[in-house]
């Protein structure tokens, strides 16, 4: 195994970390900034108000993204484990 099959690897699997999880972060910041353009507009400073319905959204997504999430999961790890020959050089 060279040092640049090595880096490629790994840049492959950074790039499908990043591209599982940003989704769900841009769902978590737009719900971020939603909660607090509200709570800026009505004066309510309640953790409470501002923590339940940013867990709500991120749970929302998670569950109607983790389908998706899985799939490419899937087709990372089949590639991955599809030439795992190459690895043992």
């Amino acid at each position: 195994m060279t040092p640049d099959f090595v880096v490629d690897l790994i840049r492959q699997n950074l790039l499908a970390t990043f591209w599982l999880a940003a989704p769900l972060l841009a769902v978590g910041f737009l719900a971020g900034i939603t909660v607090s353009l509200l709570q800026i507009v009505t004066s309510m400073q309640d953790n409470a108000f501002s923590t339940i319905p940013r867990l709500a959204v991120f749970l929302v997504s998670f569950v109607l993204l983790l389908p998706w999430m899985l799939e490419k999961l899937l087709f990372y790890t089949a590639d991955l484990w599809k030439d795992l020959g190459r690895y043992a050089h």
